[in-house]
């Protein structure tokens, strides 16, 4: 897979072991910045990493700030972004199997090495199961388009409403 990554000044070092970790588990990276612990703002970089999964120049992207939060705000902005926010190895996991999240957010100043590890090769690792979740994710493209997602009627059964 092809994964962009980024962060600002407070994720940089979490952005370089996300790196080195997705290169270990055979992913290629594409580097967004930024190169440095020096001040930037994290809407530019997530601006940079999310249009690069939305024009499929990336298959997914990590992005990492001091929270995680202004970089999850920012990046689900994109067009077809659904960016998690994820705090521990259950979160990043759900994240991708129930909502096909395509950008994972990570906090660069509460993830220890270890537990930064974790959450990344769980994400990296785990696909979207489809099925009834399927129905969910059409109906957050449905929000992002404008519509009421309530109006998104489905074929499927009501047994499969769980």
């Amino acid at each position: 897979m092809k994964i962009a990554v980024g962060s600002d000044h407070r994720g940089f070092k979490a952005k370089q072991q996300i790196k080195a970790i997705a290169i270990e588990l055979g992913h290629e990276c594409i580097d967004f910045g930024t190169n440095d612990n020096n001040p930037v703002d994290y809407p530019d970089t997530a601006y940079l990493v999310a249009t690069a999964v939305s024009k499929k120049e990336a298959d997914r992207a990590i992005l990492v700030c001091a929270t995680g939060i202004g970089m999850s705000i920012a990046a689900n902005k994109v067009h077809g972004i659904r960016a998690a926010l994820c705090h521990d190895e259950l979160s990043a996991q759900i994240s991708r199997d129930h909502n096909d999240a395509n950008v994972l957010c990570l906090s660069g100043d509460q993830l220890g090495e270890i537990l930064l590890r974790k959450i990344v090769e769980v994400w990296l690792n785990t696909e979207f199961s489809g099925g009834r979740h399927e129905r969910r994710v059409r109906k957050i493209k449905a929000i992002e388009e404008g519509k009421n997602p309530i109006e998104i009627k489905d074929r499927k059964s009501a047994s499969d409403s769980l």
